[in-house]
């Protein structure tokens, strides 16, 4: 019966962290520092910028995955088919070749939640 109490505790504060939203938690400006020294070097985000190593990632949420013109993605961020939000965004800046297996970004992910949810926050400021 003890098991089940545990497991009811972690399920409820798992459902709890889950329904928390990635952008009520995080810092832009401090996101934009965190982008700078962790993804400056391969993305750009300026509007109507060019790509990197990868995809320019202005307006990056609410895109289709694999659609920024010019940019040669792995088969495997095509074939994700999905919408970038700050949800799927989160784990796949925790680890993103866990998420998408096969993908080419060389990125081995950011441990720290917080630093995550700050590197959304600003990713949420780039829209026109």
């Amino acid at each position: 019966m003890r098991h089940l109490s545990v497991l009811c505790a972690a399920l409820a504060a798992a459902a709890v962290m889950a329904a928390t939203p990635v952008r009520a938690a995080g810092d832009a400006k401090r996101g934009a520092d965190l982008f700078a020294d962790n993804c400056g070097d391969c993305h750009s985000v300026k509007e109507g910028g060019g790509n990197r190593k990868g995809p320019n990632l202005f307006g990056v949420i609410g895109r289709k995955s694999g659609t920024v013109p010019g940019f040669d993605y792995s088969d495997a961020n095509k074939a994700k088919d999905w919408i970038w939000t700050p949800e799927r965004l989160e784990p796949y800046l925790a680890a993103p070749k866990s998420v998408v297996p096969g993908t080419i970004m060389k990125f081995k992910g950011d441990p720290d939640p917080k630093e995550r949810a700050d590197i959304i926050a600003f990713l949420l400021t780039l829209h026109k």
